[in-house]
Protein backbone atom coordinates (compact mmCIF):
# COMPACT_ATOMS: atom_id res chain seq x y z
CA UNK A 1 0.00 0.00 0.00
CA UNK A 2 2.13 3.41 -1.14
CA UNK A 3 1.45 6.79 0.58
CA UNK A 4 -0.74 7.81 -2.13
CA UNK A 5 -3.56 5.56 -1.00
CA UNK A 6 -2.94 6.49 2.38
CA UNK A 7 -3.51 10.06 1.68
CA UNK A 8 -6.75 9.30 -0.38
CA UNK A 9 -8.10 7.78 2.39
CA UNK A 10 -7.18 10.29 5.11
CA UNK A 11 -8.89 12.97 2.63
CA UNK A 12 -12.01 10.65 2.32
CA UNK A 13 -12.16 10.61 6.34
CA UNK A 14 -11.75 14.35 6.67
CA UNK A 15 -14.35 15.02 3.67
CA UNK A 16 -16.89 12.77 5.36
CA UNK A 17 -16.18 13.31 8.82
CA UNK A 18 -15.55 9.66 9.08
CA UNK A 19 -18.05 8.54 6.55
CA UNK A 20 -17.03 7.41 3.40
CA UNK A 21 -18.64 7.23 0.10
CA UNK A 22 -18.80 3.16 -1.37
CA UNK A 23 -18.69 2.37 -5.07
CA UNK A 24 -21.59 0.16 -6.06
CA UNK A 25 -20.51 -3.33 -6.06
CA UNK A 26 -21.78 -6.11 -8.99
CA UNK A 27 -21.78 -9.87 -8.81
CA UNK A 28 -22.98 -12.37 -11.94
CA UNK A 29 -24.12 -15.58 -10.77
CA UNK A 30 -24.42 -18.39 -13.78
CA UNK A 31 -26.82 -20.63 -12.22
CA UNK A 32 -29.45 -17.76 -11.49
CA UNK A 33 -31.99 -15.19 -13.74
CA UNK A 34 -32.18 -11.61 -12.64
CA UNK A 35 -35.25 -10.48 -11.05
CA UNK A 36 -34.00 -6.91 -12.62
CA UNK A 37 -35.16 -4.81 -8.99
CA UNK A 38 -31.60 -3.87 -8.35
CA UNK A 39 -32.18 -0.49 -10.55
CA UNK A 40 -29.61 -1.36 -12.91
CA UNK A 41 -29.82 -0.38 -16.50
CA UNK A 42 -31.35 -3.23 -18.82
CA UNK A 43 -28.57 -3.37 -20.83
CA UNK A 44 -26.04 -3.66 -18.15
CA UNK A 45 -27.82 -7.09 -16.50
CA UNK A 46 -25.21 -9.30 -18.70
CA UNK A 47 -22.00 -6.51 -18.06
CA UNK A 48 -19.44 -9.51 -17.55
CA UNK A 49 -20.66 -11.01 -20.13
CA UNK A 50 -23.48 -13.62 -21.11
CA UNK A 51 -21.35 -16.57 -20.22
CA UNK A 52 -21.34 -15.62 -16.37
CA UNK A 53 -24.47 -15.02 -15.50
CA UNK A 54 -26.59 -11.91 -15.39
CA UNK A 55 -26.15 -9.66 -12.47
CA UNK A 56 -28.49 -10.36 -9.66
CA UNK A 57 -26.51 -9.25 -6.51
CA UNK A 58 -25.27 -6.11 -5.48
CA UNK A 59 -22.52 -6.61 -2.62
CA UNK A 60 -22.09 -3.94 0.47
CA UNK A 61 -18.70 -3.30 2.75
CA UNK A 62 -17.10 -5.48 1.60
CA UNK A 63 -13.80 -7.07 1.75
CA UNK A 64 -14.50 -10.98 1.10
CA UNK A 65 -14.11 -11.65 -3.18
CA UNK A 66 -16.64 -13.89 -4.85
CA UNK A 67 -15.98 -17.91 -5.26
CA UNK A 68 -17.30 -17.62 -8.87
CA UNK A 69 -15.34 -19.98 -10.66
CA UNK A 70 -12.21 -19.59 -12.68
CA UNK A 71 -13.38 -16.19 -14.72
CA UNK A 72 -13.96 -14.32 -11.39
CA UNK A 73 -12.42 -10.81 -11.57
CA UNK A 74 -9.21 -10.01 -9.15
CA UNK A 75 -11.86 -7.23 -6.86
CA UNK A 76 -15.03 -9.43 -8.14
CA UNK A 77 -17.17 -8.76 -5.12
CA UNK A 78 -14.80 -6.66 -3.04
CA UNK A 79 -16.10 -3.08 -2.31
CA UNK A 80 -14.28 0.29 -2.96
CA UNK A 81 -14.08 3.54 -1.21
CA UNK A 82 -14.73 6.37 -3.13
CA UNK A 83 -13.43 10.26 -3.57
CA UNK A 84 -13.50 13.16 -5.36
CA UNK A 85 -10.54 15.51 -5.61
CA UNK A 86 -12.05 18.37 -7.43
CA UNK A 87 -12.79 16.75 -10.80
CA UNK A 88 -10.45 14.10 -10.22
CA UNK A 89 -11.88 10.76 -8.76
CA UNK A 90 -9.69 7.98 -6.88
CA UNK A 91 -10.80 4.40 -5.84
CA UNK A 92 -9.12 2.35 -2.56
CA UNK A 93 -10.56 -1.11 -1.88
CA UNK A 94 -12.05 -1.26 1.49
CA UNK A 95 -10.27 -4.58 2.73
CA UNK A 96 -6.83 -2.40 1.54
CA UNK A 97 -7.57 1.10 3.74
CA UNK A 98 -8.32 -1.45 6.83
CA UNK A 99 -5.15 -2.94 6.30
CA UNK A 100 -3.79 0.22 6.20
CA UNK A 101 -6.05 2.07 8.39
CA UNK A 102 -8.09 -0.33 10.42
CA UNK A 103 -8.09 1.42 13.98
CA UNK A 104 -8.91 4.85 12.10
CA UNK A 105 -11.80 2.86 10.55
CA UNK A 106 -12.81 0.01 12.89
CA UNK A 107 -11.46 1.13 16.18
CA UNK A 108 -8.86 -0.66 18.46
CA UNK A 109 -11.09 -3.20 19.91
CA UNK A 110 -12.64 -4.63 16.77
CA UNK A 111 -9.07 -4.52 15.23
CA UNK A 112 -7.61 -6.73 18.05
CA UNK A 113 -10.35 -8.97 18.70
CA UNK A 114 -11.30 -9.57 15.19
CA UNK A 115 -8.30 -8.31 12.88
CA UNK A 116 -10.63 -6.77 10.77
CA UNK A 117 -13.94 -6.34 9.17
CA UNK A 118 -16.00 -10.01 9.28
CA UNK A 119 -19.03 -8.92 7.73
CA UNK A 120 -20.93 -7.59 4.73
CA UNK A 121 -24.61 -7.70 3.30
CA UNK A 122 -26.07 -7.79 0.26
CA UNK A 123 -29.32 -7.96 -2.08
CA UNK A 124 -30.00 -10.95 -4.15
CA UNK A 125 -32.45 -10.43 -6.84
CA UNK A 126 -33.46 -13.97 -8.18
CA UNK A 127 -36.44 -14.20 -10.69
CA UNK A 128 -36.68 -17.96 -9.89
CA UNK A 129 -36.06 -19.67 -6.37
CA UNK A 130 -32.07 -20.84 -5.66
CA UNK A 131 -31.46 -24.37 -4.83
CA UNK A 132 -31.77 -26.17 -1.36
CA UNK A 133 -28.06 -25.45 -0.56
CA UNK A 134 -26.50 -25.51 2.98
CA UNK A 135 -23.39 -23.06 4.46
CA UNK A 136 -21.00 -24.62 6.12
CA UNK A 137 -19.97 -24.09 10.13
CA UNK A 138 -16.62 -23.31 10.89
CA UNK A 139 -15.20 -26.83 11.40
CA UNK A 140 -16.19 -28.09 7.98
CA UNK A 141 -14.88 -25.03 6.10
CA UNK A 142 -11.73 -24.61 8.13
CA UNK A 143 -10.81 -27.61 5.96
CA UNK A 144 -10.97 -25.76 3.16
CA UNK A 145 -9.25 -22.98 4.54
CA UNK A 146 -12.73 -20.60 4.78
CA UNK A 147 -14.45 -19.33 7.77
CA UNK A 148 -18.33 -20.50 8.13
CA UNK A 149 -21.08 -18.58 6.82
CA UNK A 150 -24.41 -17.93 9.23
CA UNK A 151 -26.57 -15.26 7.49
CA UNK A 152 -29.68 -13.27 7.56
CA UNK A 153 -32.72 -11.80 5.47
CA UNK A 154 -34.52 -8.95 4.97
CA UNK A 155 -37.12 -8.55 2.59
CA UNK A 156 -36.96 -4.80 2.03
CA UNK A 157 -41.24 -3.47 0.29
CA UNK A 158 -39.20 -0.57 -1.67
CA UNK A 159 -37.57 -3.21 -3.79
CA UNK A 160 -39.90 -5.66 -4.34
CA UNK A 161 -42.33 -4.18 -6.89
CA UNK A 162 -43.07 -8.21 -7.89
CA UNK A 163 -42.35 -11.38 -6.20
CA UNK A 164 -40.62 -13.04 -9.00
CA UNK A 165 -41.59 -16.73 -9.60
CA UNK A 166 -41.82 -17.87 -6.10
CA UNK A 167 -41.53 -15.99 -3.38
CA UNK A 168 -41.39 -18.78 -0.53
CA UNK A 169 -38.49 -20.04 1.05
CA UNK A 170 -37.77 -24.16 1.94
CA UNK A 171 -36.18 -23.95 5.12
CA UNK A 172 -34.73 -27.27 7.05
CA UNK A 173 -35.70 -30.92 6.56
CA UNK A 174 -39.17 -32.28 7.95
CA UNK A 175 -38.82 -34.04 11.19
CA UNK A 176 -38.82 -38.17 10.66
CA UNK A 177 -36.63 -37.49 7.35
CA UNK A 178 -33.13 -40.06 7.84
CA UNK A 179 -29.64 -39.29 7.13
CA UNK A 180 -30.29 -42.32 4.27
CA UNK A 181 -33.37 -40.50 2.88
CA UNK A 182 -30.56 -37.28 1.71
CA UNK A 183 -27.98 -39.41 0.99
CA UNK A 184 -30.14 -41.32 -1.87
CA UNK A 185 -31.16 -37.72 -3.30
CA UNK A 186 -27.38 -37.39 -3.79
CA UNK A 187 -27.14 -40.94 -5.18
CA UNK A 188 -29.90 -39.67 -7.54
CA UNK A 189 -27.99 -36.77 -9.27
CA UNK A 190 -27.53 -37.53 -12.75
CA UNK A 191 -31.03 -39.21 -12.99
CA UNK A 192 -33.59 -36.64 -12.88
CA UNK A 193 -34.93 -33.95 -10.09
CA UNK A 194 -33.16 -35.83 -7.17
CA UNK A 195 -36.19 -34.72 -4.66
CA UNK A 196 -34.96 -32.91 -2.16
CA UNK A 197 -37.80 -30.51 -1.51
CA UNK A 198 -39.71 -33.65 -0.54
CA UNK A 199 -38.36 -33.64 2.51
CA UNK A 200 -38.71 -29.99 3.36
CA UNK A 201 -41.25 -27.37 3.48
CA UNK A 202 -41.70 -23.89 1.97
CA UNK A 203 -42.86 -20.52 3.91
CA UNK A 204 -44.73 -17.46 2.33
CA UNK A 205 -42.23 -14.90 2.46
CA UNK A 206 -43.65 -11.38 4.21
CA UNK A 207 -42.00 -7.81 3.24
CA UNK A 208 -40.72 -6.04 5.78
CA UNK A 209 -39.51 -9.24 7.72
CA UNK A 210 -36.69 -11.15 8.01
CA UNK A 211 -34.96 -14.99 8.69
CA UNK A 212 -32.21 -15.77 10.70
CA UNK A 213 -29.99 -18.85 8.98
CA UNK A 214 -27.34 -20.45 10.93
CA UNK A 215 -24.61 -22.73 9.24
CA UNK A 216 -25.84 -26.21 8.92
CA UNK A 217 -29.43 -25.66 7.59
CA UNK A 218 -30.40 -26.25 4.05
CA UNK A 219 -32.45 -23.38 2.56
CA UNK A 220 -33.80 -22.71 -1.12
CA UNK A 221 -34.38 -18.70 -0.88
CA UNK A 222 -37.62 -17.78 -2.74
CA UNK A 223 -38.12 -14.66 -5.65
CA UNK A 224 -38.20 -11.78 -3.33
CA UNK A 225 -35.35 -9.36 -3.55
CA UNK A 226 -33.18 -10.22 -0.49
CA UNK A 227 -31.35 -7.86 1.68
CA UNK A 228 -28.68 -10.31 3.60
CA UNK A 229 -25.99 -9.29 6.05
CA UNK A 230 -23.59 -12.20 6.50
CA UNK A 231 -20.55 -13.21 7.82
CA UNK A 232 -17.12 -12.40 5.13
CA UNK A 233 -17.39 -16.00 3.55
CA UNK A 234 -18.61 -17.05 0.28
CA UNK A 235 -18.73 -20.98 1.45
CA UNK A 236 -21.42 -23.32 0.34
CA UNK A 237 -22.80 -26.78 -0.86
CA UNK A 238 -25.47 -27.37 -3.57
CA UNK A 239 -27.71 -30.15 -2.29
CA UNK A 240 -30.85 -29.92 -5.13
CA UNK A 241 -29.23 -30.69 -8.58
CA UNK A 242 -32.64 -29.51 -11.03
CA UNK A 243 -34.36 -25.80 -10.02
CA UNK A 244 -36.48 -24.29 -12.05
CA UNK A 245 -35.73 -26.82 -15.07
CA UNK A 246 -32.19 -25.44 -14.81
CA UNK A 247 -29.37 -28.75 -14.21
CA UNK A 248 -26.42 -28.21 -11.42
CA UNK A 249 -23.26 -29.63 -11.89
CA UNK A 250 -21.83 -31.76 -9.18
CA UNK A 251 -18.91 -29.66 -8.69
CA UNK A 252 -21.56 -27.04 -6.64
CA UNK A 253 -22.19 -29.51 -4.45
CA UNK A 254 -18.72 -30.30 -3.41
CA UNK A 255 -17.09 -26.90 -4.41
CA UNK A 256 -15.85 -26.59 -0.32
CA UNK A 257 -15.44 -30.21 -0.07
CA UNK A 258 -11.41 -31.28 0.51
CA UNK A 259 -10.69 -33.40 -2.37
CA UNK A 260 -10.28 -36.90 -0.67
CA UNK A 261 -14.14 -36.43 0.18
CA UNK A 262 -15.51 -35.22 -2.98
CA UNK A 263 -17.75 -38.67 -3.69
CA UNK A 264 -17.89 -39.74 -0.15
CA UNK A 265 -21.55 -38.97 0.30
CA UNK A 266 -21.39 -39.56 4.50
CA UNK A 267 -18.96 -36.75 4.99
CA UNK A 268 -21.46 -34.69 2.06
CA UNK A 269 -24.82 -35.25 4.64
CA UNK A 270 -22.32 -34.60 7.39
CA UNK A 271 -22.51 -30.76 6.05
CA UNK A 272 -25.82 -30.35 7.77
CA UNK A 273 -26.82 -29.72 11.12
CA UNK A 274 -28.96 -32.37 11.55
CA UNK A 275 -30.84 -31.04 14.76
CA UNK A 276 -31.74 -27.62 13.35
CA UNK A 277 -32.74 -29.20 10.20
CA UNK A 278 -35.75 -31.10 11.79
CA UNK A 279 -36.30 -28.66 14.62
CA UNK A 280 -39.83 -28.93 14.89
CA UNK A 281 -40.07 -25.16 15.88
CA UNK A 282 -38.48 -24.12 12.99
CA UNK A 283 -40.69 -20.77 12.78
CA UNK A 284 -40.68 -19.68 15.87
CA UNK A 285 -36.69 -19.89 16.28
CA UNK A 286 -35.82 -18.58 12.59
CA UNK A 287 -38.34 -15.85 11.94
CA UNK A 288 -37.73 -12.44 12.38
CA UNK A 289 -40.58 -9.51 13.16
CA UNK A 290 -39.01 -6.40 13.38
CA UNK A 291 -38.07 -4.74 16.67
CA UNK A 292 -38.25 -1.36 17.41
CA UNK A 293 -35.00 0.28 19.06
CA UNK A 294 -36.99 1.74 21.67
CA UNK A 295 -40.92 2.95 22.18
CA UNK A 296 -42.52 3.45 18.85
CA UNK A 297 -44.09 6.66 19.79
CA UNK A 298 -40.91 8.40 21.25
CA UNK A 299 -39.35 7.62 17.64
CA UNK A 300 -42.23 9.06 15.56
CA UNK A 301 -42.50 12.10 18.18
CA UNK A 302 -38.51 12.59 17.22
CA UNK A 303 -39.47 12.49 13.27
CA UNK A 304 -37.79 9.01 12.63
CA UNK A 305 -38.20 5.13 12.53
CA UNK A 306 -35.48 2.44 13.80
CA UNK A 307 -36.19 -1.65 13.64
CA UNK A 308 -33.77 -3.98 13.82
CA UNK A 309 -34.40 -6.13 11.44
CA UNK A 310 -31.76 -8.94 11.27
CA UNK A 311 -30.57 -9.62 14.83
CA UNK A 312 -29.76 -12.88 16.94
CA UNK A 313 -26.72 -13.65 15.18
CA UNK A 314 -23.20 -12.69 17.27
CA UNK A 315 -21.24 -12.11 13.73
CA UNK A 316 -23.78 -9.50 12.27
CA UNK A 317 -27.03 -7.28 12.49
CA UNK A 318 -29.34 -5.08 10.42
CA UNK A 319 -31.35 -2.13 11.17
CA UNK A 320 -33.91 -0.07 8.99
CA UNK A 321 -33.89 3.34 9.48
CA UNK A 322 -36.66 5.82 8.57
CA UNK A 323 -36.26 9.75 8.46
CA UNK A 324 -39.56 11.23 8.45
CA UNK A 325 -40.07 14.04 5.40
CA UNK A 326 -38.44 17.49 6.71
CA UNK A 327 -37.37 15.77 10.06
CA UNK A 328 -33.68 15.37 10.89
CA UNK A 329 -32.21 12.83 13.34
CA UNK A 330 -29.17 11.98 15.50
CA UNK A 331 -28.39 8.29 15.70
CA UNK A 332 -25.08 7.05 17.56
CA UNK A 333 -24.30 3.52 17.55
CA UNK A 334 -21.68 1.31 19.72
CA UNK A 335 -19.53 0.46 16.71
CA UNK A 336 -18.52 0.98 12.57
CA UNK A 337 -21.90 0.25 9.80
CA UNK A 338 -22.15 0.24 6.67
CA UNK A 339 -24.99 1.88 4.82
CA UNK A 340 -27.71 1.68 1.97
CA UNK A 341 -30.04 4.07 1.06
CA UNK A 342 -33.21 2.36 -0.55
CA UNK A 343 -35.45 5.58 -0.79
CA UNK A 344 -35.71 9.47 -0.81
CA UNK A 345 -32.94 11.90 -0.50
CA UNK A 346 -31.25 13.80 2.00
CA UNK A 347 -28.01 14.40 3.94
CA UNK A 348 -25.82 11.88 6.09
CA UNK A 349 -23.99 14.03 8.11
CA UNK A 350 -21.82 16.20 5.70
CA UNK A 351 -22.89 13.85 3.03
CA UNK A 352 -25.42 13.71 0.47
CA UNK A 353 -27.47 10.59 -0.15
CA UNK A 354 -29.59 9.15 -2.46
CA UNK A 355 -31.72 6.69 -3.86
CA UNK A 356 -31.18 6.45 -7.61
CA UNK A 357 -33.41 5.18 -10.12
CA UNK A 358 -31.71 3.99 -12.52
CA UNK A 359 -27.35 3.02 -12.07
CA UNK A 360 -25.31 2.54 -15.18
CA UNK A 361 -22.24 -0.15 -14.52
CA UNK A 362 -19.88 1.41 -13.53
CA UNK A 363 -21.39 4.37 -12.53
CA UNK A 364 -20.92 5.68 -9.09
CA UNK A 365 -23.82 6.45 -6.83
CA UNK A 366 -24.98 8.30 -4.27
CA UNK A 367 -26.91 5.44 -1.65
CA UNK A 368 -24.00 3.38 -0.41
CA UNK A 369 -22.00 4.47 2.82
CA UNK A 370 -19.10 3.62 5.29
CA UNK A 371 -19.14 5.11 9.08
CA UNK A 372 -16.45 4.52 10.91
CA UNK A 373 -15.67 3.49 14.34
CA UNK A 374 -15.52 7.09 16.03
CA UNK A 375 -18.02 8.90 13.77
CA UNK A 376 -20.47 6.09 14.67
CA UNK A 377 -19.71 6.63 18.00
CA UNK A 378 -20.47 10.51 18.43
CA UNK A 379 -23.75 9.91 15.82
CA UNK A 380 -24.17 11.22 12.77
CA UNK A 381 -26.87 13.80 11.90
CA UNK A 382 -29.62 12.17 9.30
CA UNK A 383 -31.93 14.68 7.55
CA UNK A 384 -34.48 14.34 4.98
CA UNK A 385 -34.59 16.94 2.39
CA UNK A 386 -38.19 15.91 1.16
CA UNK A 387 -41.74 17.31 2.04
CA UNK A 388 -43.09 14.66 1.03
CA UNK A 389 -40.93 11.04 1.12
CA UNK A 390 -39.67 9.46 3.43
CA UNK A 391 -36.07 8.69 3.80
CA UNK A 392 -34.94 4.94 3.92
CA UNK A 393 -31.96 3.10 4.49
CA UNK A 394 -30.93 -0.04 5.90
CA UNK A 395 -27.67 -0.43 8.05
CA UNK A 396 -25.21 -3.02 8.73
CA UNK A 397 -23.24 -4.08 11.93
CA UNK A 398 -20.33 -6.18 12.61
CA UNK A 399 -19.69 -8.01 16.02
CA UNK A 400 -20.81 -6.69 19.19
CA UNK A 401 -23.98 -4.20 17.45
Amino acid sequence: MDNNAKSIIENALEQGKGVFRLFPTWVPRAFCIPGKRLKLHPDDYYAFGAHRGGIDERWFASTVKADNGPETLPDEGLSYIYFEDGNKAHKVLLKDAIELMGKEILGEQIMQKYGGWTMFAKFFDNMNPLPHHVHLDDEKAAKVGQLGKPEGYYFPKQLNNHGGYFPYTFFGLNPGTKREDIINCLKNWDKGDNGILYYSRAYKLKLGTGWNVPPGILHAPGSLLTYEPQRASDVFAMFQNIVWDNYLSWDLLVKDVPEEHKKDLDYIVDLLDWEANLNPNFFEDHFLPPKPVKAIEEMHAEGYEENWVVYSSEFFAAKELTVFPRSSVTIKENGPYGVIVIEGHGRFGTLEIESPQLIRFGQMTKDELFVTYKAAREGITITNLSDKENLVMLKHFGPEA
